[in-house]
């Protein structure tokens, strides 16, 4: 047996498929059943460690990006992506699986074209609001679709529809569940005031970064300030904090990482009191799970068409406020964390509202999903 995952480009495309494999083997566990075989095809592994953890193997293949602008590397790219095409069609062809998996991203392109040559059955996944194009591609050759949002359904052919389910986005069984302690004693947080915990997303946010740097002086007279630069902001984020910071009776309530592990993240989530983050629907679906008020801060549409969307579709449960770049300003951003940090009860009712837009569940539905295809397939062989 042999399960196919493809995607990537972002830890949102790729992390999903982490979670499902970890259902994946839960479930084996749990029915005594034959563990199928993971692999993970994609232009590269983005997570070599999280892969080798749950036993994925892990195939390099060429994809180009479509850039949403006239380019002629727009023109390379397809012959790129149609080479890899070829390439996956003739490694799926030595071994072909039960049943491919895409997150989506233009580098599951190859993987979902070539499978359908093959007439492998294909089951994707949408975890935006807007969906991408690589996934209204792969909707054609689709034996089922799951999405996040029930607002997603509209932008699908008509002819799909009867295949899509509602499941939200997989999260890591880990990530679902913060540790509330840890962090306060490792960082000495000061109990008094309430925490904050500032994520970019995956590589980090530089303009998120700046803003917080400009209104740093008024944002720890109030709170702790847990913040995940990104690997390429760290060092200048640090001095400069160091600068800004250097007279401050509250500088040791400023706490900066490059990056938070998956361990690190669970015990930032639980000292948070709220959680000020990019747009990525599974970014949300975290901060849902851990029942922490937001303030979102999605990427303008001009270099992502989904997270604007995305933050306006989770902000209208009252479950965060939406702060785009364009409005963004250090004052701005320590007026709102003041606001709602002040407020216990506003925190608590933006806390329950997020709550119902999570299924904790997500990855288990589609990794019964997927072992269904594989042992269907299998018996009629």
């Amino acid at each position: 047996m042999k399960i196919i995952f493809t995607g990537g480009g972002t830890g949102g495309h790729f992390y999903p498929l982490i979670a499902i494999a970890e259902s994946i083997h839960q479930l084996v566990r749990e029915q005594h059943l034959v563990a199928p075989t993971l692999e993970f095809i994609s232009c590269d592994p983005y997570d070599q460690q999280a892969l080798f953890q749950n036993d994925i193997s892990f195939t390099a293949i060429p994809a180009g990006k479509v850039r949403r602008y006239a380019s002629f590397a727009n023109f390379t790219g397809l012959f790129k992506t149609l080479w890899g095409a070829t390439r996956v069609f003739f490694h799926l062809l030595q071994e072909p699986p039960d049943v491919v998996f895409s997150k989506g991203g233009f580098a599951s392109v190859p993987t979902v074209v070539a499978a359908h040559w093959l007439r492998i059955p294909i089951v994707i996944h949408e975890s935006d609001s807007k969906p991408g194009r690589a996934t209204l591609l792969a909707a054609k050759y689709a034996t089922h679709i799951a999405v996040t949002y029930e607002s997603s359904i509209s932008y699908f052919p008509q002819k799909v529809r009867s295949k899509i389910a509602l499941t939200g986005i997989p999260i890591r069984e880990a990530l679902a569940h913060p540790l509330p302690e840890g962090a306060a004693q490792e960082l000495h947080l000061d109990l008094s005031v309430p925490t904050i915990l500032i994520l970019g997303g995956s590589t980090g946010s530089k303009r998120i970064n700046e803003t917080v740097l400009g209104g740093l002086t008024t944002i720890v007279d109030s709170v702790n300030v847990i913040h995940q630069t990104g690997k390429n902001n760290f060092a200048e984020t640090e001095s400069t904090a160091k600068v800004i910071l250097e007279n401050s009776v509250h500088k040791d309530r400023y706490h900066v990482f490059p990056y938070l592990s998956q361990e690190s993240m669970r015990e930032a989530a639980g000292a948070a009191s709220l959680v000020i983050s990019r747009a990525g629907s599974t970014s949300i679906t975290e901060i849902a799970l851990w029942k922490k008020p937001a303030i979102l801060i999605p990427i303008p549409e001009t270099v992502s068409h989904d997270q604007r969307t995305n933050a306006y579709s989770y902000a209208h449960l009252g479950a965060a406020v939406v702060l785009e770049e364009d409005n963004l300003a250090p004052h701005i951003l320590a007026a709102e964390i003041n606001r709602i940090t002040a407020d216990p009860a506003l925190m608590a009712q933006m806390s329950q509202r997020g709550a119902p837009f999570a299924n904790p569940n997500a990855a288990r539905l589609i990794a019964e999903e997927l072992l269904r295809i594989t042992l269907s397939h299998q018996t009629k062989k």
